[in-house]
């Protein structure tokens, strides 16, 4: 390690870290254009993530009293066939191109291996991390590490008003609004939807409540398809909107993080109309755009279903992998 990196002080990030981890992401946001904005209770809530252990899988570097790089690894707790663990972090601006992020990456596979050996040891280990592309040197750095890309995301766009499509609830089912009651019936349908991909590992009760509903969940524009007949739930649409974005950008975001279907009831137009309905909501509660990203690798269509929507694709996003073998 350099002179430089040396003088930093390091440790693992903590809880009360939020503040400075959110002048940190919105440093970064300034250069690398995400579109994603930080308060402090955003970045608070990836901090106490019930699965990234912050004192095993993290680690900061402070300037003073200014955070200036971090890593934060977090582990899969039901993993089957490969265990995920996924490592997010960053540089600011003036402190890149010293080492600072080759330092971050080398400690978060170690973390990575240090989680893995504890909880799933048994398992295919691989590293993921997801990244914009095109931000300056992040592929030489990941690709010096030994990170391959390996999926890419299509964050696409769609301006509320007059432009939206109609399509009908499919006969035979019925949709609601989320609720307390049938909030279990959303996560079964995440979890059923999406339990042949190896890239979505079943999500505990515990990982919901913190990674979807919290702070940024929109429950008004957040909806359930129900068989009328059997009370089967049957596809769903997760909204989250974040203050901190509605304040930088001045457009107020529905991003529609989740979208399933169960799949005996695909091919019937559920997710087309959860979408058209989920948009129609949100035009008429004041929301300025409704936002998706889709996998590259979706194997039902999902691109197509969002650009007749009335979708365009904007920023690419990449999944990088790095496999690590006992």
């Amino acid at each position: 390690m350099s002179e430089e990196l040396s003088s930093l002080t390091w440790r693992p990030l903590t809880s009360e870290d939020a503040k400075a981890g959110a002048d940190l992401l919105n440093a970064m946001e300034a250069v690398d254009r995400i579109g994603e904005f930080y308060d402090e209770e955003d970045a608070l809530q990836e901090l106490i993530d019930p699965y990234a252990e912050l004192e095993r899988g993290s680690l900061a570097a402070f300037d003073g009293d200014v955070l200036v790089g971090f890593m934060k690894c977090r582990y899969e707790p039901d993993a089957e066939k490969v265990h995920r663990v996924v490592m997010d972090g960053g540089v600011a601006p003036g402190y890149r191109r010293k080492g600072l992020g080759s330092v971050l990456v080398k400690a978060g596979v170690a973390a990575a291996k240090q989680l893995h050996a504890l909880y799933h040891p048994t398992l295919r280990l691989v590293v993921d991390i997801h990244r914009l592309e095109g931000i300056a040197g992040l592929a030489e750095l990941l690709g010096s590490h030994g990170f391959a890309p390996i999926r890419y995301y299509q964050h696409m766009e769609h301006l509320l008003g007059d432009g939206i499509r109609d399509a009908a609830i499919p006969a035979g089912l019925r949709i609601e609004p989320w609720s307390e009651r049938n909030d279990e019936d959303f996560r079964l349908i995440r979890n059923e939807a999406f339990k042949d991909d190896l890239l979505w590992a079943p999500m505990p009760a515990d990982a919901w409540r913190s990674e979807v509903i919290n702070q940024a969940f929109r429950p008004a524009v957040s909806f359930l398809l129900r068989d009328a007949a059997n009370g089967t739930p049957v596809g769903m649409l997760v909204t989250m909107s974040w203050d901190a974005n509605t304040a930088a950008t001045g457009s107020r975001d529905a991003r529609f993080m989740l979208i399933a279907t169960q799949p005996e009831y695909r091919k019937r137009g559920v997710a087309s109309a959860l979408i058209a309905h989920a948009l129609r909501t949100a035009a008429d509660q004041g929301y300025d755009r409704g936002i998706v990203q889709v996998d590259s690798e979706n194997p039902f269509g999902a691109f197509g279903i969002y650009e007749k929507a009335g979708f365009t694709p904007k920023l690419r996003f990449v999944r990088w992998a790095l496999e690590i073998r006992s």
